[in-house]
């Protein structure tokens, strides 16, 4: 069927079900229910331009997000902040991060990750604009900004769950992979875009002047979306809505507890855990490792080639792994391949920086792993909505979470390392191995069938939002 709608001379996914499963009198209400979903998914056209169009959303979104640590040391300047109330507001990001995770996917899955989309950006692209205002109007800048970091992360929190309910309930499986790497290229993207853009507006018109750009364009780009794609019908979400998802409602309510049994979503759930933690803090600790053991080197190289490489590595693995799935290969074996090199391969140059005794080398192992960490994009990412497209969003949203507080930790951990050892080499050992407990698991337990429904009631269940 991949093939056919790939290739065929007719290749809309519409036509191709209801050949499979014509309407007729012989269970009509399971085929037609099952023609319906598959009619909700974009065309090829239509999915091309609303990858380009999250890629630019993921992109701003980065952008506003980093904004604050690029502006901090200004800030903190300004305000008489110590390094610890700098810590404070730059950290209370994460915090509202983590508790929207959940509720975003819920959301999405129930009302269409589209509407999430567009909600929360407008409202993070606002908030961002407003930030420079609450800080220069509000007696106590360090709550003002506290405040503001935390909403900013509530906000932001639901973003990739929505992202994810999006694809799974609007992208056939043999092309997620590409939209999903694609989209997830945006925030590598958009760390270089405010990391050059913004360094020299803040050398230029002041901090103030990157919160600004940054938020209205996250503002218009949302208004695009709504003007262009939506075609200006009204994102709104009421109670009604959240609490009419029909067969999918009762599905969650029914099954969640046996979803989360299934050993595959277990797998999942782990594997992405110890993804974001090795992650989260290769991000928080190489600039530091870069600093300490290469004094003399120029900080752009360090800060820019790694995310050079990981742009063009990032498509790479979407193109890959959907062209292995439109070849005929397993699913399954697709995405266990994808992390394979995401969390195996990529320790390999993990490893190879405890012996590092050139700066050249060390930036080329740290591009080599930064690269291959974005293989997860076509991997464990794109898994969740293979196991459990009725409820991607929420589902994600709860591995999205469990990864941020464990990233939170290990972050720490690490630098509890650092000064007990007096080397790097057990932060990198560290990150190896938890690398290679998450791929272990998702190599033994992974799977690509759906499980968020009974074998039996399979083609029963009308999953259409």
């Amino acid at each position: 069927m991949a093939i056919l709608q790939k290739h065929g001379k007719i290749s809309s996914p519409e036509v191709v079900d209801l050949k499979d499963n014509p309407p007729d009198s012989f269970g009509a209400v399971g085929s037609q229910k099952k023609w319906a979903e598959s009619s909700a998914h974009w065309s090829r056209p239509l999915a091309r331009v609303w990858t380009v169009v999250l890629l630019l959303g993921t992109c701003l979104l980065y952008c506003a997000r980093v904004a604050m640590p690029i502006c901090a040391v200004s800030m903190a300047e300004q305000f008489k902040w110590s390094k610890k109330e700098t810590g404070i507001v730059l950290g209370s990001f994460f915090w509202g991060y983590c508790f929207t995770q959940v509720v975003g996917g819920y959301i999405s899955d129930r009302v269409g990750g589209e509407k999430v989309l567009l909600l929360s950006a407008a409202a993070w692209g606002a908030m961002t604009a407003f930030t420079p205002i609450l800080a220069h109007f509000c007696s106590q800048p360090i709550v003002s900004m506290t405040l503001a970091r935390f909403l900013m992360g509530l906000l932001q929190g639901v973003h990739y769950p929505s992202l994810a309910s999006l694809c799974s309930q609007k992208v056939v499986e043999s092309e997620r992979g590409f939209l999903m790497s694609t989209v997830g290229s945006g925030s590598y993207l958009g760390t270089l875009v405010i990391g050059a853009a913004g360094s020299l507006m803040l050398d230029l018109y002041g901090w103030e002047s990157v919160f600004y750009v940054s938020g209205l364009l996250s503002v218009l780009w949302a208004y695009c979306m709504w003007k262009y794609l939506l075609k200006g019908e009204g994102p709104i979400i009421t109670l009604e809505s959240l609490g009419s998802g029909g067969t999918q409602s009762k599905l969650s309510k029914r099954h969640w507890l046996r979803l989360l049994k299934q050993p595959a979503v277990c797998a999942v759930t782990i594997t992405h855990l110890c993804t974001a933690s090795t992650f989260f803090t290769l991000l928080s600790w190489l600039p530091t490792f870069f600093k300490d053991t290469f004094p003399d080197a120029k900080g752009w190289v360090f800060n820019v080639i790694p995310w050079f490489v990981a742009i063009p590595s990032s498509l790479f693995s979407g193109c890959l792994s959907d062209h292995l799935i439109g070849q005929g290969f397993d699913t399954a074996a697709v995405r266990k391949l994808m992390q394979f090199f995401s969390m195996g391969v990529s320790s390999i140059f993990t490893l190879f920086l405890c012996g590092t005794t050139t700066f050249p080398t060390a930036v080329a192992f740290v591009s080599a792993t930064m690269g291959l960490t974005t293989f997860s994009h076509s991997g464990v990412s794109v898994n969740v909505q293979d196991l459990a497209p009725s409820c991607a969003g929420a589902l994600f949203g709860v591995m999205n979470t469990c990864g941020a507080f464990t990233g939170v930790l290990m972050v720490y951990f690490s630098g509890y390392l650092i000064e007990a050892t007096g080397s790097w080499a057990s932060v990198f050992a560290l990150i190896s191995l938890v690398n290679l407990l998450g791929l272990g698991t998702f190599l033994t337990f992974a799977e690509a069938r759906r499980v968020d429904i009974e074998g039996s009631k399979a083609r029963h269940h009308n999953i259409h939002i």
